[in-house]
């Protein structure tokens, strides 16, 4: 099988070394499928040049090419049988023409709750839509989607034996739809240290809560990558992980990195069918369910509660579970895969 994988024109480098969804993911499935078997071709310029050395890479972009070109001939030339890609482009009028002049397979995972596709987009066969979450799956019916844990890898994250870990830690970006906020109180509460590993995308949100971010118990660490990220999550004893009332989580990277690092999860939902009931089961994490309508400490009380629950889950058993769920091999073969 010969499988193309599309990058995606972000910021961050590609394959990323630290935070990064769609690249993560992207990165994940091409490893994946060589894993699987398949020869694998990077499409696209945003790729990092130095992976030329063990991969194919055709710094090309399908949505860029010219009808009848000499580009588009030999690519489709290649006899791609799938062609892997960000959510947004089976909808791009211009990356869907050279698509149907491939005739190939394609898939893709929904890493956004709100983004739109095309009527036509999906067919749920030749092109397929696969999202994380019941609450993911009912928002995007229309398009036939299908179940399927997303996977996400960065460089050089490969993860060592689990061990049992002393402080909290929770990661992500930093703004008010994750609420790291109520994570922060929430370790307060039990008398724990917490690190706080990520971006920081909106400063007003980090200066309202700035008594509790700049509490005693609060370590933060910025945006690690490679085996300084894994290493955080690691050796830390619980991964807490939050989101606003409001907020939508398409696709969460986190959930596959903690278990497949041995570190159980304590994760504060506000409904249910969200892509923590979806990813953690009894022997992962502890999933805490909180009414909207309380405020956050009564929600921090509550993630507290899973908090010390969590701690008590076996932690090679935790590795062990997220290296089958969390398989890029798995992911790869269940996306190339028609229903």
């Amino acid at each position: 099988m010969l499988v193309g994988v599309c990058d995606f024109p972000g910021s961050y480098a590609f394959p990323p070394a630290g935070y990064g969804g769609i690249e993560r993911w992207l990165w994940a499935v091409a490893v994946g499928a060589r894993t699987a078997g398949a020869d694998v071709h990077l499409l696209g310029p945003g790729w990092l040049t130095d992976l030329e050395h063990d991969w194919v890479r055709k710094p090309v972009r399908l949505e860029d090419l010219t009808p009848g070109s000499l580009a588009e001939r030999e690519l489709r030339s290649a006899g791609y049988d799938l062609l892997v890609v960000g959510h947004e482009y089976p909808s791009l009028p211009a990356w869907t023409r050279t698509w149907n002049k491939l005739d190939c397979d394609m898939a893709t995972f929904q890493h956004s709750p709100v983004f739109q596709h095309a009527d036509t987009a999906f067919d749920g066969k030749r092109s397929r839509l696969y999202c994380y979450s019941p609450e993911m799956i009912e928002r995007y019916a229309a398009h036939r989607p299908i179940p399927e844990l997303a996977v996400h890898l960065g460089l050089d994250e490969e993860e060592p034996p689990a061990v049992a870990g002393s402080d909290l830690v929770w990661l992500g970006r930093i703004d008010e739809e994750k609420a790291p906020h109520i994570a922060v109180r929430a370790a307060q509460i039990l008398g724990r240290r917490i690190q706080i590993v990520g971006p920081v995308f909106d400063d007003a949100y980090v200066r309202r809560h700035q008594r509790l971010f700049s509490a005693d118990h609060v370590k933060w660490v910025g945006e690690l990558g490679g085996p300084a990220k894994t290493a955080a999550i690691r050796d830390a004893s619980v991964f807490v992980y939050t989101y606003a009332r409001a907020y939508v989580e398409a696709g969460a990277a986190v959930f596959g990195e903690s278990l497949r690092a041995g570190t159980p999860m304590a994760a504060l939902t506000w409904r249910e069918g969200t892509c923590a009931q979806a990813a953690l089961c009894d022997q992962t994490g502890v999933v805490a369910v909180a009414d909207p309508v309380v405020d956050d400490e009564t929600a921090a009380e509550l993630l507290a509660r899973a908090i010390e629950k969590a701690e008590d889950l076996k932690y090679a058993e935790v590795q062990e579970i997220g290296m089958d769920r969390f398989d890029p091999a798995r992911h790869f073969r269940a996306m190339a895969s028609r229903p």
